[in-house]
């Protein structure tokens, strides 16, 4: 049976994420007691209603989960079933706006402020978030964005045939999309923004490409990374692994990065994949 973990912070879209899970054919259950785990599935794996697999939604308010789920997952392990954890995450700042707006109460009692909850419960899910298998960063995505991640990833690994991959732009400044699987750092190039007639322009438009595209360094980096990611992507999909985030970053994500990432997404029209291409920060000034 394929078990799903929803974890991560609070605020960052895992009720979303579950409603999502329940409409493709989940088995959905919120809070869960830890011991209950293996017991629950098993109930599950006997009864007759046709299910596509389990997701258990476990987080802060459950510190039993936290200081023992290590054991329970080995258990369920044991019991032949596969289990995929998914992290949701956003930064503090984004958390704490979120909490301020909505006027909810933080479910790590206890701190006298949003921003001490916030901090305590990072802290606590550290060892989780280096364990999923899929954390969603929900900063800058809204409800429609996280169910179309969500529906992507879920129905993704289970079409092992064919492999997704979703190739961004981002800028550094506005932080690292926590998402990726890899980041190329294409700080390294000519930077548009200092010539006066291409700063206004971004990545998309062609002069700001050409003056990209046409440089040396970029010519040998873009032939290198096909050449990485012909290797890849067949071990890649080879084991299992159906979607994959790669995340092209400059200073602010407007113009390096943008006529990078377009040139990569040529590169994949003879690597059969389904691609997906966005620019994370193209619109948030000029960079």
């Amino acid at each position: 049976m394929r078990i799903i973990i929803v974890t991560g912070m609070s605020g960052s879209g895992k009720s979303t994420a579950v409603r999502v899970l329940e409409d493709e054919g989940f088995s959905c259950i919120d809070n869960l007691p830890l011991t209950l785990f293996p017991k629950f599935i098993e109930l599950i794996g006997k009864s007759r209603e046709q299910v596509a697999g389990v997701v258990l939604v476990m987080d802060i308010r459950s510190l039993d989960f936290i200081s023992g789920y290590t054991a329970t997952f080995e258990e369920i392990r044991t019991l032949g079933h596969s289990i995929e954890v998914f992290f949701f995450d956003a930064t503090d700042e984004i958390l704490i706006r979120r909490f301020s707006e909505t006027r909810r109460r933080h479910p790590a009692a206890g701190f006298q402020s949003v921003p001490e909850a916030v901090r305590f419960e990072r802290e606590q899910l550290a060892a989780l978030h280096r364990l999923a298998h899929k954390i969603f960063d929900t900063s800058e995505t809204n409800v429609h964005q996280l169910r179309e991640q969500v529906l992507a990833h879920v129905r993704g690994c289970a079409e092992s045939a064919e492999m997704t991959v979703h190739l961004q732009s981002f800028g550094y400044r506005y932080g690292l999309p926590l998402e990726s699987d890899m980041v190329f750092d294409v700080r390294f190039l000519p930077n548009p923004h200092f010539v006066p007639e291409l700063k206004r322009f971004s990545g998309l438009d062609s002069g700001v490409r050409d003056y990209v595209l046409e440089k040396q360094s970029t010519m040998t980096f873009l032939t290198r990374v096909e050449e990485l990611l012909g290797f890849l992507i067949p071990r890649f999909r080879s084991e299992g692994k159906s979607y994959l985030t790669i995340s092209v970053g400059c200073t602010g994500g407007r113009h390096r990065s943008v006529a990078v990432t377009e040139a990569l997404g040529r590169l994949f029209n003879s690597l059969n994949v389904r691609l997906k291409i966005t620019h994370r920060d193209v619109e948030k000034g000029n960079s």
